[in-house]
């Protein structure tokens, strides 16, 4: 039944009580159901909906007709109380009206009874902490101009006086309160990218460090990749030293999981590998060590990480190796080709076992060599799109195309990890961490 639409002295028109026009569409249109997410911007032709919150048994309370701009309809509900605004909040609501009189029944944290005088805010604040997504209109009479401004300060898009409304500044108050939440909210969103790319940063310095070779006359290249799901870094880590001796010592280590925890958790066990490589500790001792670091910094039972250590003697013809729970590197030697180091007898990732072992094997390098260490993004990556995983095999058949074509050092890498994501599709799911040692002249 179509709504009387009395007249005011001046002419301007005057809509007909709140309660008659609930979840109606008004100006130009009628009302039908509509699904938009908060605060986005509505074209010529769709609705606008707008939630009013206001305490009016009586029925008094009028809005004026929501006179429609570029074909944009305003729909209208109605909340006599905080719980009906709460069931009648939707995804398609994109702006609340709040009275900022509406009588408080939520815990404000600041009543009378705790001789503080009460809060004149403590509806809006329900609202905005109800609606962090949506945009927010505060209603307040003339007299309370002051309060209406500190409804802006604590969180409001806007305020208007109701002896001031009229159907134009209301349209246009939407309007403007649906886009200035929407800049607002992109804002938080740069904010936060910024942040994440400062956090990634500080964790790639930790995760990714310096090598410290000086001395040696090993060649030390490295390429890390983060899976294409997350932002940050993921678990990988790396580490190449010199001790006092002339032994190179190299690790290679994935946290499992993803996030900002197993990436720190990464840093501390990389961090905790060189000092203790530092302090003269090898093998079975240091992987023990290790497992003690991960079990006490852990957030749960269920956080293991896999780790590959090698300690290369100072004449650089043979090595040590350790493997928890981590793929076999991969040795070129001098006229051979690529194949992975002997990976029987590993011992298991750590944290997962108590009081575990893991033997130190001892393996020929020769005069001339490359040694590659790396995660299992490397192999876990696809051979097509939606095809078979690449694998250890398919890697060493994947590195020794790369060296028939004279690829050394960090050519190698490079065309290595481009093969991998070509074949992929794209990025890989996992990250993707590789490590290359070369010895490029024999010694006696």
């Amino acid at each position: 039944m179509p709504v009387p639409v009395p007249r005011q002295r001046t002419g301007s028109p005057v809509a007909a009580p709140l309660a008659a026009v609930t979840d109606r569409a008004v100006a130009n249109g009628t009302g039908t159901d509509v699904t938009a997410n908060p605060a986005t911007e509505t074209q010529g032709g769709g609705y606008v909906t707008l939630l009013v919150i206001e305490d009016d048994p009586a029925g008094t309370f009028t809005v004026p007709e929501l006179l429609g701009t570029a074909g944009t309809r305003v729909r209208i509900r109605t909340a006599r109380n905080l719980t009906e605004a709460e069931r009648l909040l939707t995804d398609d609501v994109h702006c609340i009206l709040v009275d900022l009189a509406l009588p408080c029944r939520v815990p404000s944290g600041n009543s009378a009874d705790s001789g503080n005088p009460p809060d004149e805010l403590a509806v809006l604040r329900h609202v905005l902490r109800l609606a962090p997504r949506h945009a927010v209109l505060a209603l307040t009479a003339e007299a309370d101009a002051e309060r209406a401004a500190e409804a802006v300060r604590v969180g409001a898009q806007d305020f208007l006086l109701r002896d001031e409304l009229d159907g134009r500044l209301l349209s246009r108050a939407i309007r403007y309160a649906v886009e200035r939440k929407r800049a607002d909210t992109a804002q938080v969103k740069l904010a936060e990218s910024r942040l994440r790319a400062q956090e990634n940063a500080r964790l790639e310095r930790g995760l990714l460090p310096t090598p410290l070779l000086q001395g040696s006359d090993l060649r030390f290249a490295a390429r890390y990749r983060p899976g294409r799901s997350r932002a940050l870094l993921g678990g990988d880590f790396y580490d190449t030293v010199r001790t006092a001796d002339g032994t190179v010592h190299a690790m290679i280590g994935d946290v499992c999981g993803h996030g900002p925890d197993e990436a720190a958790l990464g840093v501390e066990l990389r961090i905790a590998w060189r000092a203790l490589i530092f302090a003269g500790l090898c093998g079975d001792e240091l992987l023990s060590t290790l497992q003690q670091v991960l079990e006490h910094e852990r957030e749960s039972d269920e956080i293991f990480a896999t780790l590959c250590t090698v300690d290369i003697a100072p004449d650089g013809r043979r090595a040590g190796l350790c493997l928890a729970g981590h793929p076999a590197p991969l040795i070129a030697r001098q006229g051979e080709a690529a194949r992975l180091l002997p990976y029987e007898n590993g011992g298991p990732a750590l944290g997962l076992l108590p009081n575990a072992r893991w033997p130190r094997r001892q393996v020929e390098l020769g005069g001339a060599w490359s040694l590659m260490m790396y995660t299992d993004g490397l192999i876990e990556g696809r051979t097509s799109p939606g095809g078979e995983r690449l694998g250890q095999e398919g890697m060493v058949e994947m590195v020794n195309r790369g060296l028939a074509a004279g690829l050394r050092g960090e050519g190698l890498l490079d065309a290595t990890v481009a093969e991998v994501r070509e074949l992929n599709g794209g990025d890989l799911t996992d990250d993707l961490a590789v490590l290359l040692l070369d010895r490029d002249r024999a010694r006696s």
